[in-house]
Order: C-alpha cells, then structure tokens, then sequence
C-alpha cells in the first residue's frame, strides 16, 4: 500500500462507493447521454477493481464536465479543453493511481485538440472519455466539431459549411494506442470498453456518443446500433493498423448517414507507454515523485538547479 493512499488495497468494491454523498443526483436534462458514461463508469471500477482513493478523474468545461460533481474520487475540474496536461501530470507524478480525464466534443476535439493530439502521440498511460453529442450543450447549442456538414444551429443558422472532424481516425493517425466507440444507449457495451481502456498500458480514447435531446435533436438517440466485433458484415483486425483505419472512416461517414457502428477499432498491446519510455533513457525515477512529500530523507531534484548550475 502507498504511503498516502489507500493504493494497493485488496477488498471487495461496491459501486456505490462511487456515489458521492454531496451531490449524489446528476442534474443533466432528462433524457441526456451523460447519464449513460456516468452509469458505465460506476460499473467498470469495481471490474477493474480501484477504489474511489486510487481512482483521479479530471475533466473539462462543459455538461461534461460535471461528471467529476457526480462520481467519487479524487477530481480536478479544468478549464476548458485543458483536462489532458492534468491528468498527464497527475499520472506521471503517481502512477499508481487509475487516472481518467473526461470532456465534450468541443471540449476535446476543439478547444483542446492540440492536448488531444500530442497525449496520444506520446502515449501516456491514462483513458480519455469523450462524450460526443456533435453539439455544444452547455452554452445552449452551437455548432462543434463534430456537428455534421448540413446541421443548423444558432452559430450557423444556414447550416455548417465544414466537414466535421473524423475523432477516431484522428485519434489513431495521432498515436493512441487503444481506439473505441461506445454510446450512451448500450451500457453493457460501454462497461466493457471502458474496463478495457483502463486496463490498457497507454493512451486509451473511447468517444462516447451521448444523445443530447436538448440542443440537439437531429441526432436523436444514436440508436439502432451495430457492434462491429458481433456483426457478421465486418471483418477486421484491431491489432492492424491499416485495417483498423479503413474501419474508422467507414464507421464515421456512417454515421452521418444514420448508422451508428460501435465497437472496439485499434489495440496495440506492445507499445511502451510514455512513462516506460522515459524510464527507459533514464528521465524518469522509479520511485513516484508524489512519494517524495512522505519521505522526510528524500532529496528534492528541480530542474531550475541544473540549469543553475550550468550558468554559475
């Protein structure tokens, strides 16, 4: 067990601990998607077996964003689109701890879209939740990301000019090393995907569709749904690389054609996680940094002093 957390105990988890006793009823509009991710989410951490003291979740701005309000851990509420340089930090500083940062579509793919892309390229050890309702929710309905080309909101009354971004192509074309799509409407599907995502060593993205009946109606409630590792018209190979990418842009451009394709898309098992890699040419100590505030004998390194040094 560590030395300031309850890391490392073994006993029986109840997912309820995960109900915070402050504000233990989500405020979301009913009937949204957000419910869904915070159901799977509950599910998932007793399967993978961390407790509320192991577990830091960090998210965003945005209805997203209150996910942290509603579930019972350690949590960081960031500001907009900066919810993946805190929980890098976090992870690198205590990897032992089960690190989880979550946001919107706008959050995610556009306001922190360069945090989205270099947290996958380097690999780090922690799972991104997505939720993607291709609408900006919170500050009542505008065009995002991933609003499809043709969709009419109060930022583009006419109806959007752009082809919207492509989130798992993007992710893989990035580096990320675990690639899935789940939706609010199949909660066993995204039980299992998200124990998988934080089982995994590395970058684990899941985009999560999540309906938004308020400000966006077009997309309904992403249902039906097909499971592409259950649907015997798709055959693919998630360990390859260039299968996965056919599957990802075949499964997107679906999507905006009213079909929704779930499932798990790229896993790449052998790849060493950022910390590993650090570790490996020597920047990287062994023993968590975080550890250091409960060693009286430790010997605190910055690296303003070698800098110094250099100059004096």
């Amino acid at each position: 067990m560590s030395a300031f957390t309850a890391i490392g105990e073994e006993r029986e988890i109840d997912r309820e601990e995960f109900t915070p006793g402050v504000e233990p009823q989500p405020t979301w509009c009913p009937g949204c998607g957000d419910f869904g991710v915070l159901k799977a989410l509950k599910q998932a951490m007793p399967e993978v077996g961390r407790t509320p003291d192991e577990t830091m979740l960090v998210t965003g701005i945005g209805c997203s964003g209150k996910l942290s309000s509603y579930f019972e851990s350690y949590g960081y509420h960031s500001i907009h689109g900066r919810s993946l340089p805190i929980a890098r930090a976090a992870k690198l500083a205590n990897p032992g701890l089960e690190v989880i940062a979550a946001g919107g579509d706008g959050d995610g793919y556009g306001i922190g879209g360069n945090h989205f892309m270099h947290t996958a390229r380097e690999n780090h050890d922690i799972t991104y939740i997505v939720f993607n309702n291709e609408i900006f929710g919170l500050t009542k309905g505008q065009t995002s990301p991933t609003s499809p080309k043709g969709h009419k909101s109060k930022t583009q009354p006419h109806g959007s000019a752009k082809d919207p971004v492509r989130p798992l192509s993007l992710s893989l074309a990035s580096g990320a090393s675990y690639i899935a799509r789940t939706a609010a409407v199949n909660p066993q599907q995204a039980k299992e995907i998200l124990v998988e995502a934080m089982e995994h060593d590395g970058f684990a993205h899941v985009d999560f569709l999540t309906q938004c009946p308020t400000w966006n109606k077009d997309a309904g409630e992403y249902v039906p749904y097909t499971d592409v590792q259950e649907s015997d018209e798709f055959d693919f190979d998630i360990t390859d690389r260039r299968e996965a990418a056919d599957m990802m842009y075949e499964t997107e451009s679906r999507l905006w054609e009213g079909e929704v394709l779930t499932g798990r898309f790229y896993h790449d098992a052998e790849r060493p996680s950022y910390s590993e890699e650090k570790q490996a040419i020597g920047e990287m100590p062994e023993e968590p940094v975080a550890e250091r505030y409960f060693d009286e004998d430790a010997e605190w390194e910055r690296t303003a002093d070698e800098l110094i040094d250099r100059h004096t």
